[in-house]
Parts: C-alpha cells; structure tokens; sequence
C-alpha cells in the first residue's frame, strides 16, 4: 500500500485559506514527506476559482502551473515521485502538453506521473475556452488529447487530425524515461473506469463510499480481462481526505471545521454525497484510519493517493503528515 499527499498548487479558497503556501512551503512539505516515506507528492490543476470561492472570499487565491511546481519539487527531491491529481486535460493544448510531460519525466530520472481528468467545475472549462468553440465537449477534447498523447510518446514520427486538433510530421524526443509512462486516468464514471483499464497504469478516482469503490474496482479488473491486459497492470490509487485526530470524535469536530468541507459540498454535483465525507475518508483516530485501509487494501485498493489534508495552516498540515506517517504508516507497509 502506498501512501501520498496533495499539495495545494491549486486548492486555496477550496480546500484552504487564501494565502495558506508559499512556493518555498511547496517544496519543504515535499522534502518532509520524502524524509517520512511517503511515496509521493501530487498537484492539483485550476487556473481561476470556481464561482462559489469568489462569492466566499474577498482575496483571490493563489493557484501555481502544477507542471512547473512539480518540476521545482523534483529538483529539491532524490526519490519522491510527484504527479499530478488530476491534470485538467481539455484545458491543456496535447502536443506541448506532451512535451512538458517527457521533459520533467528525464529530468527528474523518471519520476513524474500524470493523472487526469474532465475537471470538477464546468464553469472553470467555460472561461478558460471562451469562444474558441462553438459547443466544445471536454469528453471529446481529453479522448483527443490522450490519443495524441500516446501516439507522441510512442511513435517515431506521427500526425493527427481530429475535431478539436491536429498536427502534421513531428518527430517528438526524448520521449518519457518511464516506459511505460505512468498515465492515470481520474473519474469514476464506467466511462473513466473502462479507459483506465484500456490505456491507464492507474486509476485515479475522487473518494466515494467504499462499496462503490469495491464495484469500481471489480468492473475495471473484469474490463482489463476483457481487453487482454493484465489487471494487476493497473494501480487503482483513490484520492482521500485525510485528518487524524487523538479520538474518531475529536477527529470529525476538526474535520468539519476545515475548509475542506465546504470543497466538499461544492462537489456534490459529481455523486459524491457530503454526507458520507468522513465514513469515506480517512478521519478518525490512528485505529479507525487503520482498519480503513485494511479493509481498502482488502477490495484491492493499491494507494491511498494524493491524501488531501483536512487542516487550516501550514503547522497543521506538518503535524498531520508526521503523525499519518508515524502512528498509522508503519502498521500498514
């Protein structure tokens, strides 16, 4: 079992107070989790807040390029793995995309994952497209942009002609040190379900309640089969909230006083029920986090990825790292 932690390249205003990191506070908390064994760090993609933060907060929050953060974070680090959780793929043009990606890859000696997904908040999709398309489908871009990422990492020289892009004769190196590289696809549609299990290393969903993700996980294995791929082949790496507290009841009184919740409830839209937030996340005391990822590891899960920490300072969120890693860790791996 692996365990990860997100950092907030793109989370003030959602899940933290405005002005919550600095750049410098990005790469210190990547270096601790490597110093605590945590098997990687991960960075999640917004370029303008949803309406709902600006309607909560006067300040604008700061949200880093998850690519260019990562890369600084490889550079400062030896072994920790850093990846992104989750790229929003119909904001990003493929080919330089492709290029970004193959380039942090070799520089950071093979390091790098790229996870990614539609994104949470329409809205967002909206202002960034502007009037580039007349009715643009993100569906359809991110099934673009995935062919042409697979066709650039993988062919000599090739081209590519579709609705939203195209490109002719060129000729991409280096291509990823990883090879294969490790593509994760987010959602938890079947949809999403069934391109991780055709073209993924990893599955990468939101947190839901736990039956759900054991179904998700029996129909990606019987998928993979189906498509003649091994099903081991595909790390299933749900993302989790995280908050560690001395009882399950000091935990949850923490929890629900995060700015977490409310990112939360703003997701509702996706079929993630609020209600379910802290029976389906890791928060409770070090014995109750534990039995969860028992019986996660159980239904196969593979990580408890891109833990988001549920806290409102940068002093929290140190504490909770160290104690994840040092009351719950050890009696996992």
């Amino acid at each position: 079992m692996k365990f990860s932690i997100c950092l907030s390249t793109g989370y003030e205003g959602l899940a933290y107070p405005v002005n919550f990191c600095t750049p410098q506070d990005l790469v210190l908390q990547s270096q601790l989790a490597e110093k605590l064994g945590y098997d990687s760090v991960w960075g999640n993609d917004h370029i303008t807040p949803p309406n709902y933060v600006r309607e909560h907060f006067k300040d604008s929050p700061n949200f880093y390029d998850v690519l260019i953060t990562l890369a600084m974070i490889a550079q400062a680090t030896t072994k920790l793995r850093v990846g992104t959780a989750l790229l929003v793929m119909p904001n990003r043009e493929p080919v330089y995309l492709t290029k970004q990606v193959a380039t942090i890859d070799q520089m950071s000696g093979g390091r790098f994952m790229m996870a990614v997904g539609l994104g949470a908040y329409r809205e967002e999709f909206e202002s960034w497209v502007g009037n580039r398309y007349a009715h643009p489908h993100r569906g359809d871009m991110m099934e673009e942009g995935l062919q042409i990422f697979q066709k650039l990492t993988t062919e000599k020289v090739s081209s590519f002609s579709g609705k939203y892009y195209s490109y002719r004769n060129i000729e991409m190196f280096p291509k990823p040190k990883q090879d294969p590289f490790p593509l994760y696809i987010g959602g938890h549609s079947l949809k999403a379900v069934e391109r991780a299990a055709e073209i993924g290393q990893g599955w990468l969903p939101g947190w839901r309640p736990f039956h759900e993700i054991a179904e998700r996980i029996q129909a990606l294995r019987k998928h993979a089969e189906a498509t003649g791929r091994d099903p081991k082949e595909v790390e299933v790496a749900p993302q989790f909230s995280l908050l560690v507290g001395k009882t399950q009841e000091a935990a949850e009184q923490t929890y629900m006083k995060s700015g977490l919740v409310a990112h939360r409830v703003s997701l509702a839209h996706t079929g993630r029920d609020p209600a379910h937030q802290v029976t389906a996340n890791l928060v409770g005391s070090p014995q109750s986090i534990i039995d969860k990822i028992h019986q996660l590891k159980a239904m196969g899960v593979d990580h408890c990825a891109a833990m988001a920490v549920a806290v409102n300072s940068q002093e929290e969120l140190l504490e909770q790292m160290h104690w994840f890693a040092e009351e719950v860790m050890p009696h996992i791996k």
